[in-house]
């Protein structure tokens, strides 16, 4: 015969505890005879609310309405108010749903008969499977209000009419929805300046990273050939622009360039009857930028792809030998394979790295030349494009769109090219 006790822990219900912990947080716990558990629960959601309601209250008015009083309403403060307020109503939603499952858990346990553990022994367990997550969940939540919600802010700039026209406290702002992306795409002098410059965005990181993957490949080669002596001379003499910092090599390669003064066109072009407006036609000033990068990146592609080749394996090109390979098959069949598996991911992070490229382009002559019709230079790619846009015409919701492209665009391309390389499919086989 079943005992009293025994009885109440069968007309235990789970849907109770669930829905008392749905009510208010801790009343699930406490129906299953958790009261500490319980009346913390009580205790944090009561103090959440108490202290938070301005606070959330205002900021999810904020977000959504952007004020409606000009001078006396910030829109912008309001919008980064709003924001946090959405990701502080983001943790809060997780401990309530820990709440409600917590409570839920236990409620079937009792309903099954089941001895929950004593507070001491549940916080004991909670330790002992949770310590990893509560040493990261500092730096998560200073992730979150560092990088999370600048990068929110900026999403939602895009998402406005936050200009130098339209700014506040002036005025106010208002939702605008992919207007900002529609005027890029159809709007007459929007239009022409965004897909030249992301036409020229795409073909500099292009072959601006290619030609200095290649030159760094053909000289770690040549380097690596066991005819070559004074090897280790010939790799200082090599890696040397890479212990220049770029700003000083870019500043310097600029005052080389200079049409009027600069060595190259007095020096080397000059006794040749030439000279090159290296400056001033947007051509030559793409061609320039180009072989700077060239200059600036092959060191350390050199460097990458020398340690790469010292570790492959001799018995490897022994073997190829005997079957009479020639040294373009050893090259196509070990060296560039063995090279790709284990530089992929590097080689993809520099054709992102040169996408957002700011320094070289605006350190050699601020993107210039201007260009008639447009309202980017002629060598500004889409990041340089966006600090003009930011600092000088005050475009904040122009350059939001942008930011937002960007970002879709180099992330994209990082994933799909980090799955495809075999370094990650083959992960701990080497």
């Amino acid at each position: 015969m079943a005992s009293p006790r025994q009885k109440n822990i069968r007309k235990h219900n789970p849907t109770v505890a669930l829905v008392l912990s749905i009510l208010f947080a801790g009343l699930g716990q406490l129906y299953n005879r958790r009261f500490v558990k319980g009346l913390l629960f009580l205790v944090i959601e009561a103090a959440f609310i108490i202290t938070m309601y301005d606070f959330l209250n205002i900021g999810l008015w904020g977000i959504v309405t952007l004020g409606t009083i000009p001078r006396v309403d910030h829109s912008i403060i309001l919008l980064i108010q709003g924001i946090i307020a959405v990701l502080v109503l983001a943790f809060a939603i997780a401990l309530y749903i820990f709440n409600v499952v917590d409570a839920r858990k236990d409620a079937i346990k009792l309903a099954k008969g089941e001895k929950l553990p004593s507070l001491v022994q549940e916080m004991k367990n909670t330790y002992d499977k949770g310590f990893p997550y509560m040493l990261i969940l500092p730096g998560f939540i200073m992730l979150v209000f560092v990088v999370i919600l600048p990068l929110l802010f900026m999403i939602s700039l895009a998402f406005t009419n936050y200009n130098l026209y339209n700014s506040p406290p002036r005025n106010l702002l208002d939702w605008v929805g992919f207007a900002n992306f529609g005027k890029l795409l159809e709007a007459g002098i929007w239009k022409d300046t965004f897909f030249s410059v992301f036409t020229w965005t795409v073909v500099w990181t292009v072959v601006a990273t290619t030609l200095q993957i290649a030159l760094g490949l053909f000289l770690a080669l040549l380097v690596n050939d066991k005819r070559i002596k004074f090897k280790r001379t010939i790799r200082t003499v090599l890696i040397l622009p890479w212990a220049v910092p770029a700003f000083v090599s870019i500043l310097i390669f600029s005052a080389l360039f200079n049409g009027e003064f600069g060595a190259i066109n007095r020096e080397i072009l000059g006794p040749l009857g030439m000279a090159v407006p290296w400056m001033l036609d947007p051509f030559w000033s793409k061609i320039a930028l180009i072989l700077i990068q060239t200059w600036l990146g092959f060191p350390f592609v050199f460097a990458l792809f020398t340690g790469v080749l010292q570790s492959i394996p001799t018995d490897m090109y022994e073997a190829a030998d005997v079957d009479g390979a020639t040294r373009m098959q050893k090259f196509r069949n070990i060296t560039f394979p063995f090279v790709l598996f284990s530089t992929a991911p590097l080689l993809i992070m520099q054709y992102a790295g040169n996408f957002n490229n700011f320094n070289i382009i605006y350190l050699f002559n601020e993107g210039g030349p201007a260009v008639r019709g447009q309202n980017a230079g002629g060598t500004d790619i889409l990041i340089s494009w966006v600090y003009k846009l930011t600092f000088d015409t005050n475009n904040y919701n122009m350059a939001a769109a942008i930011t937002i492209i960007m970002g879709l665009i180099v992330s994209i391309f990082a994933f799909f090219q980090f799955r495809r390389t075999a370094s990650f499919k083959e992960e701990g086989q080497i």
